[in-house]
C-alpha cells in the first residue's frame, strides 16, 4: 500500500469509497460483491482429480500386486493379470472418490465454524457472515472477534490487536484512528489500520472495509483450519506402524511357504512365487488404514449433525480417553439466556415486575443500565444482539416500552473505557441534565470498594459501613440463589474530556439489577450421564463463589462434601496442596487464565485426559492446554474457536457428552474392524501353512485371495464401523489412552477365531479334495472362507451375542453381507466369471456342505457370546441415550 493511503484523514477513506459511516446500502454491498467476489482467501494449491488418482498407485500393496500381475502374465494365466489390473484399478477410482468426498467434508465443516462480522448496512447493525463483507462496509470490532478483513479505523476505543498471524510479533499492537505522519509509514507502523487474520484483544473500533480475500495483505496465507487437513492422527499412525511390522513378519511367512511349495510340493517356481506373492496380498490388511479414515470421517460427519464441529481428527480418538470436563458456567451448561429478576436501589429489595419509575433511584438505576450498556433488542422480529447480561438490562427497559436506540441517541455516548476482566468495570461518558456524567456498571467488589457514597430518595449521602454490610449481605442473599448482580453507580465529571481507569473513583452508589442464567434442562441428565461413564465434570467460571455453586448443585456439579475455590485461593496453594485437595474441588470461581491452565495441567499431571471448555479470549490458552478444547459456537470469540479442536454450534454441554459416546464409539467400531479383519486374514495364512506343511495343493488360487481381500472384506469392515453406539459405552469407564489397541485380549479373539474359520475351511478342502479333483477342492475352500468371512461380520459388531444387539439395529451389516455373498455367487455361477476366477462347477449337496461349514464358526463364536452374556450380565443394549441422532 501506498504512503497515501495511511496519511490521510477518514472522511477521505469514506469518500473514496463512496460510502458514509451510515454503512452501505443492501443494494450496494450486493453490487460490490459481484465486482469483488466472496471476502474469502486462497485456500491452498489443491491437489487434481487426476494427481489424486495417479497417488493411488504409490502404495507398497500396489506395488506387490503389479508384481503379482507380472508373475502372473509371465506364467500364462492371462485371467489372473486382467484381474488384478481390474482390481487395482477399482481400488485407485475408489479411493479418489474418497478424497474427494472428504475435501467436500471438509469444507462444510469450514462452513460450519467460519466468522460472521457485525457491520452497519442501511444505518442498521447486523450480523453477516465474513464472505459476505465488501470494500466500503463499515465493520464493528470488539475484543475477541477476528478481523475478517483490511479497514481503516473510523472510531476507536482503546483498540488493541494481535498482528502474529501477519507479522510474527506476539505482542497487541495499539491502534488509532488518527492519520499517522509519513516518517511513520516509512517504518511500517500502520497504527490506522487493521488487517484480516488479526485478533482483536482489547477494546473495540469501528472500521471502514478497505479490501477484502485476495486483495488483503494476507493475501494467499491458508485459513487457520488448513494446518490441520493433512496431518495423520496418533491412531493411524499407530496402525501404519502396525502394517508395516505385520508386513515383514508376513514376508517372512510367504518367503517359508515359497520354499515349502517348491521343495515339498514340486509346484513350479513360478507358480509357486505367484502364490506366495498373493499370499501377501491376502494377508496384509491394506484396507485397515482406508477403513479407520471412513470411520474417523463417518464419526466426524455424525458429530457435525449433533452440533460438535470436529477441527481436528486426534480428537475423535481422544474423546474416548477423556475422564475429566473442565466446563465453562455460562452458555454451557446454562441457557445463556440472562433473565432480570430482582433490583435493589434505595434500600429496597423488589422484583423487577415490581419496579418503580416514580422511584428517583430506580429510574437512575434504569438510566444507567441502559446507557453503560451495547446490546439491542427487536421485540417484533424477538432478536438480541450484545451480551446476554446487557441483554436482560435491556429488557426492563423493553417491559416498559423505552427503546433502548431512541433513548441511547437522546444521551449519546460521548466516551467510554471498555469493559476489562481486570478492572471488572465499564463506564460510559454522557452529559445528564447538561453535566457530564461518568455512568459505570460492573462487579459489586470492585464497585463498592471505590463507592464513597449512596443515592437515596432522600438525596446523596454517605457511604457508611452499616450501608456496606447491607448491599453485601443482600448480593449474597442473591447469588445464594443462583443470581448474578450487577453493581450500578455514577460519578459527575468537571468537563467532557478523555477518560483513565483513575476515573473510575468516589462514585455514588446506585444499586443492583440480579439476573439468572437458567440452568439447560438436559445439563443435569449429561452431568449424571458422564458420572455414570466415569467422568468428572469441573465448573470453571468467572462468576461470583455463591452463584458458581448454586448453579452447580442445581446440576448435579457440586455435591455434599464437595469444594468450591475461588482464584485468590488458587494462587495461595502450592502445586502439591493442590494435587491433594483436586479431587474434591467441583467448582473454581473467580479465575484468571492462568489459574485455568493450572487446573487442567494439574489433572493432566495424574494422567488424566481433559476436556476444557471457552468461549472468550483468555480461554484460548487453557483450550491449547487441553487435550480436547471445547469452543462455543455461537457466543464463542474467533480467538477460542481457533485454539479448540472440538466447536459446540449448540454451545451446549449435552452435546460433549455426546460427542464422548461417539468417541468411545468409534474407537470400539475400529478396533471390531482390526477384529474382524486380522482374524480372517489369519485363517487365510493358517489354511495356506497348514497345506503348505502338509504338502496338500494350494487352498486357494491367486485370484481367490484378491477377490477375498479386496472385495468381499471391505464391505463388512465399513458396516461394523458404522455400529451405532449403545448405552453399555456409558457403563465403562474411560479408556486408558497408553493402552496399545491391539491388546492380550483382541489378540487373542484373533487367534482363537482365525483357527476356527481355517479348520472350517481345511474341512471344505478335504471334501472337494476326496473327489481327487484340487481345482473342486480349491474352490470349496475359497467359497466357504468367503462365506465364512461373511458371517464373522456379525461377530465382529460388539462383544455382546447378535441377540442382544439385534440385526435391524445395525442395516449396514446386512447390506455388506448380502452384497458379499451376491459377489460370490456370481463368482461361483455366472458363465465367464467362473472360469476367471478359477472354480469349478458344484453340486447342491458341495453347496449345502459350503453353507453349513461357513456357518459353523459363527455359530461357536456366538454360543459362547450368548454364555458369557448370561455369565456377566450383559448391559442392555440399543442406541444410547444421548447419542440418537
Amino acid at each position: 500500500m501506498s504512503e497515501t493511503f495511511f496519511n490521510r484523514s477518514a472522511q477521505e477513506t469514506l469518500d473514496e469509497l463512496h460510502t458514509s459511516p451510515s454503512g452501505l446500502s443492501t443494494a450496494e454491498a450486493e453490487s460490490r460483491t459481484k465486482t469483488f467476489g466472496p471476502n474469502k482467501l486462497s485456500e491452498g494449491r489443491k491437489k487434481s482429480v487426476a494427481v489424486v488418482f495417479l497417488e493411488q498407485f504409490k502404495d507398497l500393496l500396489v506395488v506387490i500386486l503389479t508384481i503379482a500381475a507380472i508373475i502372473s502374465l509371465l506364467s500364462g494365466e492371462s485371467e489372473s493379470t486382467i484381474v488384478i489390473f481390474a482390481v487395482l484399478l477399482l481400488n485407485a477410482v475408489l479411493g479418489t472418490v474418497q478424497y474427494v468426498k472428504a475435501e467436500k467434508s471438509l469444507e462444510s465443516l469450514k462452513a460450519m465454524s467460519s466468522p460472521v462480522a457485525r457491520v452497519i448496512r442501511d444505518g442498521a447493525r447486523l450480523e453477516i457472515p465474513s464472505q459476505e463483507v465488501v470494500p466500503g462496509d463499515i465493520l464493528l470490532l470488539e475484543a475477541g472477534d477476528l478481523v475478517v478483513a483490511d479497514g481503516r479505523i473510523l472510531e476507536n476505543f482503546s483498540l488493541k490487536v494481535n498482528e502474529s498471524s501477519l507479522t510474527g510479533e506476539s505482542e497487541s499492537v495499539d491502534k488509532t484512528a488518527d492519520a499517522i505522519p509519513s516518517e511513520k509509514v516509512a517504518l511500517g507502523d500502520q497504527i490506522n489500520m487493521v488487517f484480516s487474520g488479526s485478533l482483536v484483544t482489547y477494546g473495540r473500533a469501528t472500521v471502514v472495509v478497505t479490501s477484502t480475500g485476495m486483495g488483503t495483505e494476507l493475501g494467499k496465507i491458508a485459513s487457520l483450519m488448513n494446518q490441520t487437513q493433512q496431518r495423520k492422527t496418533p491412531l493411524q499412525t499407530s496402525l501404519d506402524n502396525f502394517s508395516k511390522k505385520l508386513a515383514v513378519i508376513i514376508l517372512a511367512v510367504c518367503v517359508v511357504v515359497f520354499m515349502l511349495s517348491v521343495f515339498r510340493s514340486h509346484m513350479p517356481v513360478l507358480d509357486s512365487l505367484m502364490f506366495a506373492v498373493a499370499l501377501a496380498v491376502a494377508a496384509i490388511p491394506e484396507a485397515l488404514s482406508s477403513i479407520v479414515t471412513i470411520v474417523l470421517a463417518m464419526g466426524t460427519q455424525k458429530m457435525a449433525r449433533q452440533n460438535a464441529v470436529i477441527k481436528d481428527l486426534k480428537a475423535v480418538e481422544s474423546l474416548g480417553a477423556v475422564s475429566v470436563i473442565c466446563s465453562d458456567k455460562t452458555g454451557t451448561l446454562t441457557q445463556n439466556r440472562m433473565c432480570p429478576q430482582k433490583i435493589y436501589a434505595d434500600g429496597r429489595l423488589t422484583s423487577c415486575e415490581d419496579y418503580d419509575l416514580t422511584n428517583d433511584a430506580q429510574r437512575l438505576l434504569l438510566k444507567i443500565a441502559l446507557l453503560a450498556s451495547d446490546a439491542t433488542t427487536d421485540e417484533n422480529a424477538g432478536t438480541s444482539i450484545g451480551d446476554p447480561t446487557e441483554v436482560a438490562l435491556v429488557q426492563i427497559g423493553d417491559s416498559f416500552g423505552i427503546e433502548e436506540s431512541t433513548y441511547r441517541s437522546q444521551h449519546p455516548r460521548l466516551r467510554e473505557l471498555p469493559f476489562d476482566s481486570d478492572r471488572k468495570l465499564m463506564s460510559t461518558l454522557h452529559e445528564l441534565e447538561k453535566v457530564p456524567t461518568l455512568l459505570t456498571k460492573g462487579a459489586l467488589d470492585v464497585m463498592l470498594e471505590r463507592s464513597n457514597w449512596i443515592y437515596t430518595t432522600d438525596g446523596i449521602l454517605p457511604m457508611t459501613d452499616e450501608k456496606r454490610s447491607e448491599i453485601i449481605n443482600t448480593n449474597r442473599s442473591l447469588s445464594e440463589e443462583g443470581l448474578r448482580v450487577l453493581a450500578f453507580a455514577y460519578r459527575e465529571l468537571p468537563g467532557v474530556r478523555d477518560l483513565s481507569i483513575e476515573d473510575e473513583n468516589d462514585f455514588v452508589f446506585v444499586g443492583l439489577i440480579s439476573m439468572i442464567d437458567p440452568p439447560r434442562p438436559e445439563s443435569v441428565q449429561a452431568v449424571a450421564d458422564a458420572k455414570r461413564g466415569g467422568i468428572r465434570t469441573v465448573m470453571i467460571t468467572g462468576d461470583h463463589k455463591i452463584t458458581a455453586t448454586a448453579i452447580a448443585r442445581q446440576v448435579g456439579i457440586f455435591e455434599d462434601g464437595d469444594i468450591a475455590v475461588e482464584g485468590v485461593e488458587l494462587d495461595a496453594m502450592t502445586d502439591a496442596e493442590l494435587d491433594e485437595k483436586l479431587p474434591r474441588i467441583s467448582v473454581y470461581a473467580r479465575v484468571s487464565p492462568e489459574h485455568k491452565i493450572r487446573i487442567v495441567d494439574a489433572w493432566q499431571r495424574q494422567g488424566r485426559i481433559v476436556s476444557m471448555t471457552g468461549d472468550g479470549v483468555n480461554d484460548a490458552p487453557a483450550l491449547k492446554k487441553a487435550d480436547i478444547g471445547v469452543a462455543m459456537g455461537i457466543t464463542g470469540t474467533e480467538v477460542s474457536k481457533d485454539a479448540a479442536s472440538m466447536i459446540l454450534t449448540d454451545d451446549n454441554f449435552a452435546t460433549i457428552v455426546k460427542a464422548v459416546i461417539n468417541g468411545r464409539n468409534i474407537y470400539a467400531n475400529i478396533k471390531n474392524a482390526i477384529q474382524f479383519l486380522l482374524s480372517g486374514n489369519t485363517a487365510g495364512i493358517l489354511c495356506v501353512l497348514y497345506a503348505s506343511l502338509m504338502a496338500l495343493p494350494v487352498p486357494f488360487a491367486p485370484v481367490h485371495l484378491l477377490f477375498i481381500n479386496l472385495l468381499t472384506d471391505s464391505l463388512p469392515a465399513i458396516a461394523i464401523g458404522m455400529e451405532p453406539s449403545r448405552r453399555g459405552l456409558l457403563n465403562q469407564p474411560p479408556r486408558n489412552p497408553k493402552e496399545p489397541i491391539l491388546n492380550g485380549s483382541l489378540l487373542k479373539r484373533i487367534v482363537s477365531q482365525g483357527l476356527l474359520i481355517a479348520v472350517a475351511t481345511m474341512a471344505a478342502f478335504y471334501l472337494g479334495h476326496q473327489t481327487g479333483s484340487a481345482m473342486l477342492a480349491s474352490t470349496m475352500a475359497f467359497a466357504t472362507l468367503t462365506l465364512a468371512r461373511l458371517f464373522h461380520g456379525f461377530n465382529c459388531r460388539g462383544d455382546e451375542s447378535i441377540f442382544r444387539l439385534k440385526f435391524g439395529t445395525n442395516k449396514y451389516s446386512l447390506m455388506a453381507f448380502f452384497g458379499g455373498v451376491l459377489l460370490l455367487a456370481a463368482v461361483l455361477f455366472i458363465p465367464g466369471l467362473n472360469t476367471l476366477f478359477l472354480v469349478a462347477p458344484l453340486s447342491m449337496t458341495q453347496i449345502g456342505q459350503i453353507i453349513l461349514l461357513a456357518f459353523l464358526p459363527t455359530l461357536i463364536i456366538q454360543i459362547v457370546k450368548v454364555i458369557t452374556d448370561r455369565q456377566h450380565g450383559s448391559v442392555v443394549t440399543g442406541k444410547a441415550t444421548l447419542s440418537d441422532d
